[in-house]
């Protein structure tokens, strides 16, 4: 989920800032420190929103730089269990298919993609045995989020695909039409039914 965070921070303007504005300079060292940034607590950073305030800069004797305390917004992306995502499929391998969630990618255990016997091919597809489902690169797709790690440098989620309404998209959109259909079947037979009853 995206959400927007208020952060105070001391931003070190590196050197070769010194000639901007104060204001741009720390927006600009802000949108190079913070980009791509991942922490547990607020996420991933997508962008500096705004900065709010900058106070007297200080510099620390054997460090070239500037040093400002500053308060700025940011645009984060930080994932939450049971979430429902949409992405892309980046990359398909024989144990499953990475998609992409616009600033991080997830990933689909090939147990997880369909429910179905599903095969690898060497030409990087997965099919599903009995429905005859395709997954291949590209594709569009809605995931839940099932599992969410932090050990190492970017965060680790696992993905599913198993559940009703999710998948490529459309596998969904044909899943819907087969349900509207099949409801208006047992409508129809219903009213029969009702008629029959009526008749009597």
């Amino acid at each position: 989920m995206f959400y927007e965070v208020l952060v105070t921070d001391h931003v070190r303007v590196e050197p070769n800032k010194f000639g901007m504005d104060t204001d741009a300079a720390v927006r600009a060292q802000l949108e190079e420190s913070y980009s791509g940034f991942q922490d547990k607590d607020i996420g991933t950073v997508v962008s500096v929103l705004d900065v709010m305030e900058v106070k007297e800069g200080i510099i620390i004797p054997g460090d070239g730089a500037a040093y400002y305390e500053s308060t700025f917004k940011l645009i984060v992306f930080k994932p939450e269990l049971q979430e429902l995502i949409y992405g892309t499929i980046e990359e398909i391998t024989n144990f499953g298919a990475f998609i992409s969630m616009g600033p991080i990618r997830g990933m689909i255990h090939i147990s997880q993609t369909m429910d179905d016997f599903v095969s690898y091919s060497d030409t990087g597809v997965l099919t599903g045995k009995d429905g005859k489902k395709i997954l291949t690169q590209g594709d569009k797709c809605v995931a839940r989020i099932v599992a969410i790690s932090y050990k190492g440098e970017e965060p680790k989620i696992g993905l599913t695909m198993r559940q009703p309404g999710l998948g490529k998209l459309d596998w969904v959109k044909e899943e819907k039409i087969k349900n509207a259909k099949q409801a208006e079947q047992s409508a129809a037979l219903e009213a029969k039914a009702a008629k029959k009853v009526a008749k009597k």
